[in-house]
């Protein structure tokens, strides 16, 4: 799926004008509530509940470029709790909120509740928030207990990918780099989930491989960069998107201030950064209600 700037454009004086189609933004609680409810007459504008879960996560990620980006994001307060923030985003709740308002309009379930409901479910092991260590932290345990959920699938090895043999520790070597690992208690149920994470099978597309791969893979897809650095799985997350006719990435990158596409084609992407290994690869899954 490949949409324009023209066509942006449009999308966007769409959603200027979408209190006539959902007259409740008048009456949203929060500026957050309020983007919901634009992107769900957007999505009603344009007939996305009848396109494929792929092509909605697409078309949703896009009509979010120029987004502030804001690091951090999920770090709010001492205790885990749901954070919602549609205004700005790293690049894991860029993804997040991308797949969770594409995931309501598949359900045709148009309710800021339901929005918290799916984000919820996506965010945190099995969906429950207990804590800290309920979040998915690492990208490759992110797309592992998605895939348990039918939320994602797990595209990498059908796409000409390999085993991903590496160490995931990072987070309990680096205890100092995360404040809520002061906690004892915390830092425990972490170091346990790297211990399970280690004992399962991961897998991604060497950069090597990925050219051959880039025509079956899908514009929607969720792609994560795998990298060298100890004890990480992925360092930045973002959305295949094909723009001007070529594979790239639809991100929120810390370099560049805001939501946008890269310039290079994902291959290119990967080749700028020696430390980039490859992609892990997520393919949303049409959601039932």
């Amino acid at each position: 799926m490949t949409i324009s700037r023209r066509e942006f454009i449009r999308y966007s004086a769409i959603a200027a004008g979408s209190a006539v189609l959902f007259p409740e933004l008048l009456l949203a609680a929060n500026p957050h509530e309020e983007i919901f409810l634009k992107k769900m007459a957007f999505a009603a504008s344009e007939g996305l509940a009848d396109k494929s879960i792929n092509d909605v996560v697409a078309a949703i990620g896009q009509s979010f470029l120029e987004a502030p980006y804001k690091e951090h994001t999920l770090e709010v307060g001492d205790k885990e709790r749901l954070v919602v923030n549609l205004r700005e985003f790293d690049c894991v709740t860029f993804v997040e909120s991308s797949l969770a308002l594409a995931r309501c309009i598949k359900l045709k379930k148009r309710t800021f509740a339901e929005y918290k409901r799916q984000l919820q479910l996506i965010r945190y092991r099995g969906g429950k928030i207990n804590g800290y260590p309920s979040r998915l932290h690492y990208f490759s345990d992110w797309i592992d207990n998605n895939e348990r959920k039918g939320i994602v699938k797990n595209v990498a090895l059908e796409l000409g990918g390999t085993e991903f043999v590496k160490s995931i520790d990072f987070m309990s070597t680096h205890r100092s780099s995360y404040k809520h690992l002061k906690s004892n208690r915390n830092f425990a149920a972490i170091k346990a989930s790297e211990v399970e994470l280690n004992a399962r099978k991961r897998y991604y597309i060497p950069k090597e491989n990925v050219q051959a791969a880039r025509d079956r893979i899908l514009d929607g897809d969720i792609v994560g960069i795998a990298t060298s650095i100890d004890g990480l799985d992925a360092t930045h997350t973002g959305i295949a998107f094909r723009f001007q006719g070529y594979l790239r990435l639809l991100h929120a990158p810390l370099s560049g201030g805001n939501i946008q596409i890269t310039k290079r084609t994902i291959v290119d992407y990967l080749g700028q950064d020696e430390k980039r290994l490859g992609i892990f690869i997520a393919r949303p899954q049409e959601p039932v209600a």
